[in-house]
Order: structure tokens, then sequence, then C-alpha cells
């Protein structure tokens, strides 16, 4: 239990100092919001593992980001932190905490029998490093855009986002099941790991192209977690 309480505290030192830095880097260093809201969105999502190691019951596991879900609302209506909340910031931090403590309170059993926090996690990294970098590459590099429900996006970046997505979806059923972090997960064959990251990744970056501005935070996590469920 005292580990526990540790996680969360550590949880807000971490989410405080984050959201901090990234204020410094908009403020003094003028950092562009759009490079410092995607170190905050990739710095958050990781901390998913953190959580996997301090929390050993998912009532008190899901607590840090289901607490996200009401103070990123208060950050975006007060435009707090000018780091990630522009003028043009939509509820994008709200939805993705949203999702990971959905996904995680109906799938996440770190005590056993079954757990099926790998997929969780598949989700989450899909949310975390595929659309982030899908984001950034498309916005600098993309050449060939597309509109889709109000909102551009590129072929290059949607390339990124199957490529990558794959990949931490590859990378989490490899090495998350039996493991410390994820001990009650069933362990995955070569097969297998590569059709959920192949489907997983496909139905990511269909979804992430259908989702109007910033609901991508919700609908991918959620449906790249199920794909990779069942896939699995």
């Amino acid at each position: 239990m005292t580990r526990e309480w540790i996680g969360l505290l550590a949880s807000y030192l971490y989410a405080g100092g984050l959201l901090t830095f990234a204020e410094v880097l908009h403020r003094r260093f003028l950092v562009p919001t759009d490079i410092t809201r995607k170190i905050v969105h990739v710095a958050a999502g990781m901390w998913i593992f953190a959580v996997l190691w301090f929390f050993h019951s998912w009532q008190m596991g899901v607590i840090p980001f289901a607490s996200f879900i009401g103070l990123n609302y208060f950050f975006y209506r007060v435009r707090f932190f000018k780091g990630i909340d522009s003028q043009d910031a939509s509820l994008g931090t709200v939805y993705f905490a949203f999702s990971i403590t959905i996904l995680s309170l109906a799938l996440w059993r770190p005590q056993g029998p079954l757990d099926h926090g790998p997929a969780v996690v598949a989700g989450v990294m899909a949310m975390t490093w595929g659309d982030a970098l899908a984001a950034l590459i498309g916005k600098h590099y993309g050449a060939h855009r597309y509109t889709i429900n109000g909102s551009t996006r590129s072929y290059e970046g949607s390339a990124v986002m199957f490529v990558v997505t794959a990949l931490v979806i590859a990378l989490t059923l490899t090495y998350l099941p039996g493991s410390s972090l994820s001990p009650y997960a069933e362990l995955n064959t070569a097969a297998t790991i590569a059709v959920a990251s192949l489907a997983g990744a496909a139905v990511g970056t269909i979804v992430e192209a259908l989702s109007p501005h910033g609901t991508d935070n919700l609908s991918v996590p959620i449906c790249v977690a199920l794909v990779t469920l069942i896939a699995g």
C-alpha cells in the first residue's frame, strides 16, 4: 500500500513538473506550442509504465489518469498552461486521460487471474508515439494532404502513423506480457504479435484519419486496444 501512495504522489509531481517544463520551454525559449504539446503528450503517455510498476491494484492505479480528466478540462477552460493549451487547442488532453481510464477500468487486472494490461498499453502507445510523430512529420513534411470531417492530414503523416503504431504494438506484446509489469498477461506467439500489430496499426491509422479534431485521443487508444485484444 505504501508503494501505491508513493505512486500517487509521484504521478502528480511528475505531471506538475512536466507541465512546468513545457511552460518554460514555451514562454522562455519560445518553443512553439505544437512542439511543447507533443512533448507533454508523449511524456504523459509513457507514464503508464510507471503506473504499472507502482500500482498492484487497478482500483488505485486508475486514480492518476482519472483525476486528470477533470484537471485537464479545468486547464483547458482557463488556458492556464499556454504551452499545451493554445487558443485553437482541442479537448485532446481530456479525451486521452478519459480513454486510458476507461481501458484500465475494463481490461487492466494486475493481480490476475488474467491481465489484459498489454492491450491497454498498446492502445496508449499507439496514441503516444504513432499520433505524435504522425502529426509532427505530417505538419512539417506532409506534401500530399487530405481533409476528412473538417480535419486536414497528410498521407505522409498517415504512413508514419501506421508504421510507428505497428512497431509499438509489436514491442508491447513482445516484452510486456509475463514481465514484472504484467505477470498475469498471456504470452503471445510471433504470429499473433504480427497479426495484432498490423491489424491494430491499420485500424488506428483509419480511425485517426476519420476522427474530428482532438477526438482521436479518445478513439485511437480504445480501438487499437480492442483490436489488439481480439487479434492477440
